[in-house]
């Protein structure tokens, strides 16, 4: 019994050093993360927000946001949007806590489940950001995969996702893709995170 003491000890010691949970972030990020996760289960109605020529296909349509999956560390909003044909489910927006801070990467499927070429592109936050508003510029993965693709334009996008926490009154939730090489660049669209409505069927895939 004497030998297997130390034993023991070590074995202790070992599971000690294991950290329990999702990685730590900074408060700002760990206060976003907490206001993202307090809309977990809930769908919002919203639209565009933005005038830029080049969405027109998004205009006047309807959009629902679906928080569809919630973990320790990963978060997915649907993202739906109503065509002329019918609800368009390929796109879910995938939220992922990191040993270096925010993810935010873009789950692109067909409607038979199967991936998109597009898919799995977006970036890390490069600063604290707030608690309410976290940037993501487009990271190397996204960029040989833009430059494969011959969407060279696309190379120094810059997401952003800003989110109130649901006890707020009025809140809203938005999602926004800038770019650093063309200023005009804006997509923006909203959701009154303040009224829930009745949560869509699951996005293509999921």
């Amino acid at each position: 019994m004497k030998q297997l003491a130390p034993l023991l000890a070590l074995s202790v010691a070992a599971c000690a050093s294991v950290p329990e949970g999702p990685p730590p972030l900074p408060e700002p990020q760990e206060q976003f993360w907490q206001a993202l996760e307090s809309h977990c289960g809930n769908a919002y109605a919203g639209g565009l927000s933005s005038s830029d020529e080049r969405d027109v296909e998004f205009v006047g349509k309807r959009m629902v946001a679906h928080w569809a999956e919630c973990s320790d560390t990963r978060i997915a909003i649907a993202f739906h949007v109503e065509r002329d044909t019918g609800w368009d489910r390929s796109r879910t927006w995938l939220v992922t806590r990191t040993t270096d801070g925010l993810r935010l990467k873009h789950d692109h499927r067909h409607a038979d489940g199967s991936a998109d070429a597009m898919t799995q592109y977006g970036g890390d936050t490069l600063s604290t950001g707030t608690a309410r508003v976290q940037d993501f510029p487009v990271d190397a993965f996204s960029i040989a995969l833009f430059e494969r693709a011959g969407l060279d334009v696309s190379t120094t996008n810059v997401w952003r996702v800003e989110v109130d926490p649901s006890d707020t009154n009025g809140a809203r939730f938005a999602y926004q893709l800038t770019r650093r090489n063309d200023p005009t660049r804006l997509f923006r669209v909203e959701f009154d995170a303040s009224e829930e409505v009745a949560a869509p069927p699951p996005a293509w895939g999921w």
